[in-house]
């Protein structure tokens, strides 16, 4: 896979996550040809290691399944958090805010921080794009 094929959040991230990517994704390919279905399993690959912060992704504490959706598997139902570790600590979920200058982070709820990192994950990375 090139690194211009690869989506920009990678491409501003660790080479490490990059890495992760780009192995998952060849992998993928040999399994189920090129196309999103393999975008997409590179990508579960590096959320399992890695989680999304502003406009790229930064290692994980502990590996593992980032939220409900990764911990369910291809056919549940349940939703994704886009990249945030939802079930990191309410401390770590605040640090990451903190680093995102969210407001108002320490009178919310668990769910509340998911989300509000979430919001601004995706403004970080429309910003990003525009440059």
């Amino acid at each position: 896979m090139a690194t211009r094929d690869m989506p920009g959040t990678l491409k501003r991230s660790p080479k490490k996550a990059q890495d992760t990517y780009v192995a998952a994704h060849d992998s993928a390919v040999k399994e189920y040809g090129e196309g999103e279905r393999a975008h997409r399993t590179a990508l579960a690959a590096v959320k399992h290691a890695f989680e999304k912060v502003g406009d790229h992704w930064e290692p994980k504490a502990k590996k593992g399944p980032s939220d409900a959706k990764a911990a369910g598997g291809r056919d549940t139902k349940k939703k994704t958090a886009g990249g945030v570790d939802a079930n990191a600590s309410k401390e770590h979920l605040r640090s990451v805010a903190k680093k995102l200058s969210i407001g108002g982070r320490s009178s919310m709820k668990k769910a509340e921080l998911v989300e509000a990192i979430q919001k601004a994950n995706a403004k970080s990375t429309r910003k990003a794009r525009a440059r």
